[in-house]
């Protein structure tokens, strides 16, 4: 099961941290132990390190509709978003 970091910018960090709206949608694609961080030198970069049992299955999911509603609840700035796979 690879472990991903993904960093992007939000709108509202104090938001995007309280949110349970990553869990709730990403569990069921098959991510866990998702961790989240915060970017020091810049207030508004977050990313998370997270488990994943299916890749294809996460990407995909990422370009649904309830993936964006999401992404859009959390303040997520998706043009902000890079994957890195552990390697």
């Amino acid at each position: 099961m690879p472990t991903i970091m993904i960093y992007h910018d939000v709108k509202d960090t104090k938001h995007w941290l309280a949110s349970p709206i990553r869990k709730q949608v990403l569990e069921p694609v098959g991510v866990t132990n998702i961790r989240t961080f915060t970017d020091p030198q810049t207030s508004n970069r977050v990313g998370l390190v997270m488990d994943v049992a299916d890749m294809e299955k996460l990407m995909a999911f990422m370009q649904t509709k309830a993936a964006a509603d999401a992404m859009a609840s959390d303040g997520v700035l998706p043009e902000t978003m890079t994957f890195l796979v552990q390697s």
